[in-house]
């Protein structure tokens, strides 16, 4: 029986990779405005936003709490259909917490329904492939359980890294520590930061000047011998 596949905002996907999947809406707070992000990336003015960091405005994101997960997975299991929902990594929200309480709820209530929350120890666009990867699943019309084993099975290849211009916003909501964030800044270093097993973000190599960026991450990527030898697919994706 096909299984419907949630995800949020923090996935990254355009509308044209979002067949089979249904987003959150993430909420937050720009200069205490309440603002309100529909998850589509092509709907979502990410230059104007970045822009507005840079001027100094104040944004403030809140984690998906239980009750949305609920109201959102209820329908679906009144239809009689299970749940999947691929979370950003459990170490740098209570997002995902929040689902797997929600879930259990949700299972003591309906008994012969099964939600399966994926920790995908990543955020943005790697945990949009999983996503991707569970609508097809879906679609090819494997039972969730067989499905939950694949796609857990899978976290541990998506490798995900990035750079930012300002580590201060990074600081600010704990997801890098304080003396990584005033060292970088004073010595104008671009750091290299990837999820790591445990979904934390950290630091793996450092450069100078940003043309130097692609190449730092292209030699990173070359040092993962099983995505070369399995020949998976990588992606950039760049805001400007």
């Amino acid at each position: 029986m096909p299984f419907i596949v949630f995800a949020d905002g923090s996935a990254n996907l355009p509308q044209s990779m979002l067949e089979g999947i249904t987003l959150l809406p993430c909420d937050y707070f720009m200069d205490e405005k309440p603002q309100t992000y529909t998850g589509n990336i092509d709907d979502f003015d990410a230059h104007a936003y970045y822009e507005s960091l840079k001027r100094g405005q104040v944004v403030k994101t809140s984690l998906l709490n239980v009750q949305l997960f609920i109201s959102h997975f209820t329908p679906v299991l009144e239809q009689g259909l299970d749940v999947v929902y691929i979370s950003m990594s459990s170490n740098i929200s209570g997002t995902y917490n929040a689902a797997v309480i929600a879930a259990k709820e949700l299972m003591q209530k309906y008994t012969d329904r099964f939600v399966h929350i994926v920790d995908s120890c990543g955020c943005g666009f790697g945990s949009g492939l999983l996503a991707v990867r569970a609508a097809e699943l879906s679609k090819q019309g494997l039972e969730l359980e067989e499905a939950a084993a694949i796609l857990d099975a899978e976290v541990p290849h998506i490798c995900q890294y990035f750079t930012v211009d300002d580590l201060n916003y990074l600081k600010r909501t704990g997801r890098v520590s304080g003396v990584t964030a005033r060292v970088a800044t004073v010595l104008n270093i671009k750091p290299i930061l990837y999820g790591n097993k445990e979904g934390k973000i950290v630091s793996c190599a450092t450069v100078r000047a940003a043309r130097k960026l692609l190449k730092c991450w292209l030699k990173s990527i070359m040092k993962k011998e099983q995505m070369l030898k399995a020949k998976q697919s990588a992606f950039l994706t760049v805001i400007v």
